[in-house]
């Protein structure tokens, strides 16, 4: 038989995961956005440390590992470039990073929390400020009305409280 057609074996290339994606946006984080990348990262590490550990390499464990490694270096970025917003300095008359706001509208009152990309969760209140909800409220005062540009339909929504916490 011809040796062709055989591929040979890379070694480590088959464990390699192509890179998660990084946002072109400034990597801004809350005090608490922070603290929960670096137990991230921190609980990466041990994780991989724990399997590269183990005597038994498994299938399923190299295929972890190899996960691990690309989230190890997705994160290791994300804090290397992380910017951390001061939210006692930021300022208490308008919305901006960190704000939580209050809004009031025809759907009823809500509360959200502007915070960095990979602190966002819109189930839990929070929303990246990259997003059509903070690019709406960002400069925004109590009282003021905003135009949401949502897929849904546009709504008006009135900046019933802002707090920093």
């Amino acid at each position: 038989m011809s040796r062709a057609f055989v591929k040979d074996d890379d070694g480590d290339a088959h464990d390699a995961l192509p890179d998660l994606p990084l946002s072109d946006h400034p990597n801004y984080v809350t005090p608490h956005g922070m603290t929960k990348l670096r137990e991230r990262l921190a609980v990466a590490h041990a994780r991989r440390d724990a399997l590269r550990a183990t005597e038994d390499s498994a299938l399923a464990e190299q295929s972890e590992l190899a996960a691990l490694e690309r989230d190890l270096r997705w994160l290791n970025t994300r804090v290397a470039s992380a910017i951390e917003v001061d939210l006692s300095k930021q300022p208490h008359d308008r919305v901006a990073f960190g704000a939580t706001v209050t809004v009031d509208s025809d759907e009823g009152e809500q509360r959200w929390q502007i915070v960095g990309e990979d602190e966002a969760d819109a189930e839990h209140g929070l929303v990246s400020y990259v997003s059509p909800l903070a690019a709406a409220l960002i400069g925004a005062r109590v009282s003021d009305e905003v135009r949401w540009q949502r897929p849904a339909g546009d709504i008006t929504i009135e900046v019933v409280a802002i707090d920093y916490v």
